[in-house]
């Protein structure tokens, strides 16, 4: 991921080896991650059972807030294709009966938004 593109706020992929080697301690029993992403310090990762946020605050980075949502909490999402003078794809979850959108992330063009509907549909839907 470039400096430019977090700079603009749009998340990149991250391998799921990298995100097990730092947030193993999170994960349940039988639970892996399948795909992630980082955004400066900020981290989202999906499961096999649960979407992760890792949200680190302050200017050291030390106090974190992480956040479970379970995909039978997720009523819909809709992803957002990047254009061609568009530079970021955008992802959006609605949890519960919720109005608005519960959850929203950009991404850069290097991110297959497609691979990411997949593992949501899988999921949500399944």
């Amino acid at each position: 991921m470039g400096l430019f593109s977090a700079l603009l706020g749009n998340a990149g992929a991250v391998s799921p080896e990298e995100l097990n080697r730092d947030y193993n301690r999170l994960l349940a029993e039988g639970e892996s991650i399948e795909i992630g992403f980082k955004l400066f310090r900020d981290v989202f990762m999906f499961t096999n059972k649960r979407l992760i946020l890792v949200d680190k605050q302050g200017l050291t980075g030390r106090k974190t807030d992480y956040l479970s949502v379970a995909y039978k909490s997720i009523s819909r999402f809709s992803i957002e294709t990047a254009g061609d003078f568009d530079l970021d794809a955008e992802l959006k979850i609605w949890v519960s009966s919720e109005l608005k959108p519960s959850i929203e992330k950009k991404f850069n063009k290097s991110v297959n938004i497609y691979e990411l509907q997949k593992v949501l549909a899988k999921h949500v839907m399944g």
